[in-house]
């Protein structure tokens, strides 16, 4: 497993070969005396961690590490090697010894960095009350044509991943893996998305290695009654599992969360029946072709978040066998998308009065603008700069302050457009991507802000939501249209 140490997200393991390594080419340098027991100890503590690598395995990000011991391992070892042979010890200068000695240290050194750049994802502890249970489940709607294939005959499908309070289970119980329910799943996610994003998939090798806070098929909490719901879209070609930070904070505070896999938008959806299908959605490039385009996607992510809805509601009635029947309060709901899935997340509350409030994690409102939202929204927006398409803001006011409830619309300073999912957990830290809020503080801040609009909306607790958002940023709130 994985974890910071010292600041670095290596494992045990990968600390000690690093440990190693550096001793063994700072031995060199070691008074005479010293310098064969450090040798010794230090090979001894890099061969015994490399080899646990090899079989829990190697990262990428290790490779420099024992490049640079390999390095230095002929110079450490010729010396022990002649003075058994009873031949006499032979040391380089030290201007001669010093190019060399730099040339591992830099090595070395290009391990722990690319280890902090491109970290395996460690997730901050749910803070609410309740331990947090997960599961997959997949629906096939049978009046939906699938639009992305020629079959006839083929009809929609929607893997939704749930998140749900769930009881205290044994202090060993196996966390769910990041990305998918198995290895397999998960590093094939992986490496959709790195394509998707133009990566080799090497440099981000780590992400399926992750364990989150949930277990897998926990079973459902014995307390808290009916839970609200909250259904989550994920951005253009991104996958159900993309916020699931954010997730297991909700499920913590008893919410239950279910997020979408688009099978054709996101980047690859792997169907229980071992089926993957990868996205078929991409830009063309032409600024108002790709704008009808992402209206036609809005409208099918639209379409399965409230299919989803109806299953759910069904699930909870009883007319599918499920450990959460009777536990959702499919009365109490919100609709929740990031970048493309906050524009379906829009068009969805419009379209079904199902959803009783709306959460936009910086996403741009494609599709129609009428008619009016009737239901409250939040809307998350990242810090703006001279790169933010200039339409954005326009846009987006003008669908809230059409709506017939009180709205919010939230610019978070430092954020960036990938703040608002997991992507500082496990991305270099660079601000035009992943903000400047730093890897612990963007999941606390994107949970703390949607959890206080969650529980004035769904759980009607008392108090203005605006006070709790204000701290956070520029907050415009946006009363009912009629009261204009």
């Amino acid at each position: 497993m994985t974890e910071i140490i010292a600041g670095l997200y290596v494992s045990p393991l990968e600390f000690l070969a690093m440990l190693g390594a550096v001793a063994l080419v700072t031995a060199r340098w070691l008074p005479a005396t010293a310098r064969p027991r450090a040798t010794i100890a230090a090979g001894a503590v890099l061969v015994l961690s490399a080899t646990g690598l090899s079989v829990v395995g190697l990262r990428w990000q290790m490779l420099p590490v024992l490049a640079g011991a390999a390095m230095a391992l002929p110079f450490a070892l010729s010396p022990l090697l002649r003075r058994r042979a009873a031949r006499p010890a032979r040391r380089a200068r030290w201007w001669l010894a010093l190019p060399g000695t730099a040339a591992c240290a830099g090595l070395i050194t290009a391990g722990p960095v690319a280890a902090w750049a491109f970290p395996v994802p460690v997730f901050p502890e749910p803070s609410g009350r309740f331990p947090v249970g997960t599961r997959v489940v997949e629906w096939t709607d049978p009046h939906r044509p699938e639009g992305f294939t020629a079959d006839p005959h083929d009809r929609r499908t929607v893997v939704v991943q749930l998140w749900y309070p769930a009881q205290e289970g044994p202090a060993g119980a196996r966390r769910a893996r990041y990305l998918g329910r198995t290895e397999h799943e998960a590093r094939t996610v992986a490496d959709a998305l790195a394509d998707g994003a133009g990566l080799p998939g090497f440099l981000v090798d780590g992400v399926p290695r992750a364990r989150t806070h949930a277990v897998f098929d926990a079973p459902v909490a014995s307390r808290g009654g009916r839970f609200p719901v909250v259904l989550f879209s994920p951005g253009s070609g991104g996958v159900r599992t993309q916020n699931t930070a954010w997730a297991e904070e909700l499920a913590s505070h008893g919410y239950v969360v279910a997020a979408l896999d688009h099978p054709y938008d996101s980047a690859a959806v792997v169907l229980a029946d071992g089926r993957t299908i990868h996205s078929r959605t991409s830009s063309t490039g032409d600024r108002d072709k790709d704008d009808d385009l992402a209206v036609g996607w809005t409208a099918v992510r639209a379409a399965d978040l409230g299919f989803v809805l109806t299953r759910l509601d069904r699930l909870d009635r009883g007319g599918i066998t499920d450990p959460l029947t009777g536990r959702l309060d499919t009365g109490r709901v919100a609709v929740t998308g990031h970048s493309m899935g906050g524009a379906a997340a829009l068009q969805a509350a419009r379209q079904d009065r199902r959803f009783d409030a709306v959460i936009d994690l910086d996403g741009y409102p494609h599709g129609p603008t009428s008619p009016a939202l009737r239901r409250p929204v939040l809307a998350l927006t990242a810090a703006i700069t001279p790169e933010t398409d200039p339409r954005y803001l326009p846009r987006l006011t003008e669908a809230l302050e059409a709506g017939t409830a009180t709205s919010y619309r939230l610019t978070i300073p430092g954020a960036a457009h990938l703040t608002f999912m997991d992507g500082p957990l496990y991305l270099p830290p660079v601000p035009s991507m992943t903000g400047s809020l730093g890897r612990a503080r963007s999941p606390r801040v994107v949970a703390a802000t949607t959890l206080a609009f969650l529980e004035a909306t769904l759980r009607h607790k008392p108090g203005d939501p605006a006070d709790a958002l204000s701290a956070y940023g520029d907050l415009s709130v946006l009363p009912p249209h009629s009261s204009r």
